[in-house]
């Protein structure tokens, strides 16, 4: 299964986000905590050059906490600032714009020292398609703003949103990348969602998903579909699926129960997952 998806209106948000830069102090670098290495964009770095920036971790209700603290931690050792967040409950605001402050203190220092007035942060938003850009600015907004949308390709242009003087977010569309290296991270960022399920085998996916879910957490199957524990080891996972199918009484719709296993997993309803470790990257890095 090789995935990939990088449309004209890509291309065109990498160049206004870069045309953009140059007017914010700093930027927000939205990841999913399910997958803080998958759904961060290589060509970010590149793009922000020397810019102050802080990463943000969305999504952390979804997230396994353990794995999370591991990746702060990581991120934390490479002399990134980070930051998890659940934007949904509006947990992790205060600490988004203390660690902004934090970052920025030497800016607003030499601003100080030539007389200038204190001003508000001026911030751009950017992440991948569906990472929870839009849920993020409107509970700084405490209204709904931006448009939000349980899918990804809702944001389709860039759009500036004040508040009161502290901060200015400066939205943007989600920016892919043109090619995935390494097939696993496009298997990611599908599970998570990222990537639209038209383009996609679910099938596949779910198999994927499920695969993982039994090497890394064992029982997460069985428990939420009320199966023997020891089907998750002794059935293949097309297997599995077909069971899955029948206990919900789809019959042989393979597909119905490929979209429910994958909706499921993704809205939280299996349990709070993480399909990625530090220790996977490093692993990766060094071969």
């Amino acid at each position: 299964m090789v995935i990939q998806w990088y449309p004209g209106h890509m291309a065109k948000a990498k160049r206004e986000f870069t045309e953009k830069l140059k007017m914010v102090d700093i930027v927000f670098e939205l990841v999913d905590a399910r997958i803080p290495y998958s759904s961060k964009n290589p060509d970010i770095k590149e793009m922000i050059g020397d810019k102050p920036h802080v990463m943000v971790l969305m999504k952390s209700d979804l997230a396994d906490p353990k794995r999370t603290a591991e990746w702060i931690r990581y991120y934390d050792e490479q002399g990134i600032p980070a930051v998890s967040i659940n934007a949904q409950q509006g947990q992790g605001l205060k600490e988004v714009m203390q660690l902004a402050k934090k970052v920025l203190q030497p800016f607003f220092d030499k601003r100080e020292q030539k007389g200038l007035k204190m001003r508000a942060i001026r911030a751009v938003c950017v992440g991948i398609p569906n990472v929870g850009k839009s849920t993020l600015i409107n509970r700084f907004a405490r209204k709904n703003i931006a448009r939000t949308g349980n899918k990804p390709g809702v944001t389709k242009a860039q759009q500036w949103i004040k508040y009161g003087k502290e901060l200015e977010l400066l939205d943007t569309p989600g920016i892919l990348w043109p090619k995935f290296e390494d097939q696993e991270v496009g298997k990611r960022l599908a599970v998570t969602g990222a990537i639209k399920d038209t383009l996609l085998h679910l099938d596949d996916i779910a198999i994927y998903a499920m695969e993982y879910l039994r090497d890394n957490y064992p029982g997460a199957l069985a428990a939420r579909y009320k199966l023997d524990e020891d089907l998750e080891t002794s059935e293949s996972m097309p297997e599995l699926l077909m069971t899955i199918s029948h206990k919900r009484g789809f019959r042989d719709d393979y597909d119905r129960a490929s979209k429910t296993v994958i909706y499921e997993i993704r809205n939280g309803q299996l349990g709070r997952f993480t399909f990625e470790r530090p220790s996977d990257i490093k692993e990766k890095t060094d071969d």
